[in-house]
C-alpha cells in the first residue's frame, strides 16, 4: 500500500474550540476506526524503522498509546510508557512541562530504561512538544539517549518540532496541518 497523505488528513477530524476557545482539536478517532486507514500508519512508521538502530518504544499517554504500542510489537521492540501523573504503580522518574493548556507532569518507571539504551519516542502529534521534551529529559535522566521523536500529526505553526530539532531531537510526522486548516 502506498501512503496516501490526503486520506490520512481526511480522517483526522478538525474540533473546533476544544478544549478551549481558539483551539481546533485534532481528533485522530476516525483514523482509528479506518482498518485501512491504520493499516497505511503503521505499515509507514514500519518501514521508516525497521532498520533503524534502536532499543525501545516509547508512547505518551494516551493516544501516543495506540501507534506507539502497534510499532513495538511489529519492530519486536520493549514499549516503554510514558504516563500522566499518579498513573504507574512503582518507582517513578518525574518531569514538569508545559502545554497549551496549562502545565503538567510526565512519569515514567524509574527502571525502565538504562544506560546505552536509544529511544524512539512515539505521540499522536506535535504541538509545543512539552510532552516530547519531557519524555527526551527523562531519558536522559535514566542514562538513555533519544533515537527521534514521531508522531501522526505536525502543527508546525506552534513550534513543537522546532524546539525538539533544537534540543537535537529529530523528528518525523506523517503529516502537518496549519491552525486554520479545517
Amino acid at each position: 500500500m502506498m501512503f496516501d497523505e490526503f486520506s490520512i488528513k481526511s480522517l483526522i477530524r478538525p474540533v473546533p474550540d476544544f478544549p478551549k476557545p481558539g483551539v481546533v482539536f485534532r481528533d485522530i478517532t476516525p483514523l482509528f476506526q479506518s482498518p485501512r486507514a491504520l493499516r497505511l500508519v503503521a505499515d509507514s512508521f514500519i518501514q521508516r524503522y525497521v532498520e533503524s538502530d534502536f532499543s525501545h518504544i516509547a508512547a505518551m499517554d494516551a493516544r501516543g498509546f495506540l501507534i506507539g504500542s502497534i510499532i513495538a510489537y511489529e519492530l519486536n521492540k520493549p514499549l516503554i510508557l510514558f504516563r500522566k501523573q499518579g498513573k504507574l504503580p512503582a518507582d517513578v522518574l518525574a518531569e514538569s512541562y508545559q502545554t497549551e493548556y496549562g502545565e503538567a507532569l510526565l512519569e515514567v518507571h524509574a527502571d525502565s530504561l538504562c544506560e546505552g539504551d536509544s529511544v524512539l519516542i512515539f505521540d499522536d502529534l506535535i504541538a509545543t512538544g512539552g510532552t516530547l521534551l519531557a519524555a527526551a529529559r527523562l531519558v536522559r535522566r535514566m542514562g538513555a539517549t533519544v533515537h527521534e521523536a514521531a508522531a501522526i500529526i505536525d502543527l508546525p505553526e506552534l513550534g513543537g518540532s522546532q524546539k525538539l530539532n533544537d534540543s537535537g531531537i529529530p523528528t518525523f510526522c506523517l503529516t502537518a496541518f496549519a491552525l486554520n486548516e479545517r
